[in-house]
């Protein structure tokens, strides 16, 4: 099966991002657990991609990991990393299927918003042609904004990835009018990035209680979920976890339809 497949179906994918069963090995500096195992075990169970974020810092996913990933999986690899000469080389090495560019900053946990890609658009456009050139499909980690989804488009990305964090947040705390607010930017977003010919995706925070209003949104492709699923992962196994997440996401899916 080609890492370099054409979406053929309408389906919405179901990425799976195992940075964290590395954050797990990496507490013990042992070489367990091992998070391509947990790739090649959410292929068995159906993941549609795996994503893994390779940090400037390596606080989790290590270089050997993305070789690793590349020399095994027979489904797609979705790189995320920051916009840096270093990260740029490493996915030119490796020709992942997709690159994701998010933004990053050492003292954070998890990434906190999206990528400021209008104040660097020239940049970036730069930064983006050679990873096309060589066959990457080039993705942006954006918060829900018209101006950065309109400069993403300029430079020359195929795909935005609409950071669903803000909403997830909202909903944890129980600020439900927040909560309501920020589906209706994703909703109306989504529908703009896609008018504008871009490939839609979402993430970042999403779990089994947020994902269906997101899913039930036609015009995203792709969920990519990580830290949620690996946390259930530890009560009910990865499969069983992707299984329910599949289920929900399919009903949402299905309802909308």
């Amino acid at each position: 099966m080609s890492r370099h497949p054409k979406d053929q179906s309408g389906k919405l994918r179901l990425g799976v991002n195992i940075d964290h069963v590395a954050t797990v090995r990496n507490a013990r500096g042992s070489a367990y657990p091992d998070p391509v195992r947990a790739a090649l075990l959410a292929q068995q169970a159906g993941a549609d991609g795996v994503t893994a974020h390779l940090r400037e810092d390596r606080r989790h996913i290590a270089d050997d990991d993305i070789a690793r990933l590349m020399d095994q999986l027979t489904i797609p690899l979705n790189l995320e990393m920051a916009a840096t000469d270093e990260m740029q080389q490493i996915a030119l090495r490796h020709v992942p299927h997709a690159v994701c560019l998010v933004p990053e900053k050492r003292e954070e946990r998890t990434t906190e918003g999206g990528l400021e890609v209008a104040r660097e658009e020239n940049r970036l456009a730069h930064f983006v042609a050679p990873l096309r050139e060589a066959g990457c499909r080039v993705s942006i980690f954006i918060a829900a904004d018209k101006p950065q989804i309109e400069a993403a488009a300029r430079i020359g990305a195929p795909v935005v990835e609409l950071h669903t964090g803000a909403y997830c947040d909202a909903h944890a705390e129980g600020r439900l009018d927040d909560r309501d607010g920020e589906l209706q930017r994703l909703t109306e977003m989504a529908r703009y990035a896609a008018s504008l010919g871009l490939e839609v995706h979402a993430g970042h925070g999403l779990t089994y209680d947020t994902v269906k209003p997101i899913a039930a949104l036609p015009e995203i492709r792709e969920l990519n979920i990580g830290h949620f699923l690996i946390g259930e992962a530890i009560f009910v196994g990865l499969p069983a976890a992707m299984a329910e997440m599949r289920r929900l996401m399919d009903e949402a899916r299905k309802g909308a339809g």
